[in-house]
């Protein structure tokens, strides 16, 4: 009797990134917005690198793309604005118990309000019924804290997350965000590291510098995520490129989002077959 064996061999699934979340795209079905999104599928794991500007665009988009959002390994957000966390309530309601890894801010860890802002101008003339917390406050007041029912691991430092992925965290010293922490992360891969930026507030260059420190092989691989050069002159764009380009090897570029409309004509102009266009709804492979 002829028996058939079965190869015993097992396909890795394609690693790849797919855009959930943008203001530019080729697909009509899709609906633009500002913001950003990625679905990060790696050496088997899914990631979800922040959740756009939008719940209820986030939900129409990745149903008509059919992409299934209820079973994530894990939730990074990059930093605290708006148009990167508005769909995170939304995601959490498919993944109660995800991991959830956000950036050392205000919205997310909390903070006190300071004893001396209360104890400013007291007036202990005042009936108890008009003084905060009836004249005696307690040493710790809690102020606001988004997410205070969520369980997260708030990111302090460089860290590996799982094995392969690392978060690494700046404060931007920029004037316009000076202060900013963002998150972002590093994926190792046989060809170089490939990172994932949000808005790279802190500056792209001090980003990649971060996430290669110490690598075996810290010439860039692939480049995703939003540069922040929307506002920036061209000198100002081509000295960062220059550095991508000249001190990070950097060999693939797929960014999007706030990056820029001339930011992205001149990075095609050098990256050329290289610059790899990720659109909303596009998939892009690593």
């Amino acid at each position: 009797m002829a028996v058939l064996i079965l190869g015993a061999a097992v396909c890795r699934a394609e690693n790849r990134v797919t855009i959930l979340t943008d203001a530019f795209g080729r697909k009509p079905e899709l609906q633009l917005d500002w913001g950003y999104a990625a679905l990060i599928e790696y050496n088997g794991k899914r990631i979800l690198f922040d959740t756009g500007d939008s719940a209820a665009i986030l939900q129409a988009n990745v149903k008509r793309m059919h992409v299934d959002l209820s079973h994530l390994d894990m939730v990074v957000i990059s930093h605290s604005h708006g148009d990167h966390t508005s769909g995170l309530r939304y995601v959490l309601g498919l993944n109660p118990d995800v991991a959830l890894f956000v950036p050392d801010d205000v919205v997310f860890r909390g903070h006190e309000v300071p004893q001396q802002f209360l104890a400013a101008h007291p007036e202990p003339t005042l009936e108890k019924d008009h003084r905060y917390f009836n004249g005696n406050p307690p040493a710790h007041i809690p102020d606001w804290k988004g997410y205070s029912d969520t369980k997260m691991t708030v990111v302090k430092e460089t860290m590996t997350v799982m094995p392969g992925v690392r978060l690494v965290t700046l404060v931007s010293d920029k004037p316009a965000f000076k202060g900013l922490v963002e998150v972002s992360m590093v994926l190792d891969t046989p060809k170089g590291p490939v990172v994932i930026a949000g808005c790279s507030h802190p500056g792209i260059e001090r980003i990649i510098a971060t996430a290669t420190a110490g690598a075996a092989k810290p010439d860039v691989y692939m480049l995703f995520g939003g540069l922040h050069l929307v506002q920036d002159t061209d000198e100002q764009i081509n000295g960062t490129l220059d550095v991508l380009e000249k001190t990070n090897k950097l060999q693939r570029i797929a960014v999007g989002h706030c990056t820029g409309e001339r930011a992205f004509y001149l990075i095609q102009q050098r990256w050329k077959k290289n610059d790899v266009y990720a659109g909303l709804g596009e998939t892009v492979a690593f």
